[in-house]
């Protein structure tokens, strides 16, 4: 196992999980039990919520989905207009936040 993100609390470490997931990468999230006692117990790499690839060989695969998930943003699904997956080139109606042909999440770069 090796981990792959610190995240900022564990509802973004599920999100991020699900995303992995949708790659075919397996998971888990570790440290969202001591979320709830942050302030008695200092937050560090340690302690704060964290999700770890199971596969050690998908490390690569998982930080390139991780980098452009904090350079991306998910849209919520409110988006009327049709978009076109990045990944496999299906067009999707504007409501979907995951491609209808491929199961990957829409994102949208910032830059």
């Amino acid at each position: 196992m090796l981990k792959v993100y610190s995240a900022q609390h564990p509802t973004e470490a599920h999100l991020l999980k699900g995303i992995l997931a949708s790659y075919g990468i397996l998971s888990e999230v570790r440290g969202e039990s001591l979320f709830s006692v942050r302030g008695e117990v200092p937050l560090t790499p340690e302690t704060e919520p964290s999700v770890w690839i199971v596969d050690e060989s998908q490390f690569d695969d998982a930080k390139a989905i991780l980098k452009e998930y904090e350079n991306s943003d998910i849209l919520d699904g409110s988006d009327k207009e049709l978009w076109i997956c990045r990944y496999c080139g299906e067009d999707s109606e504007g409501q979907f936040a995951v491609c209808w042909n491929c199961g990957r999440p829409r994102l949208r770069s910032l830059k």
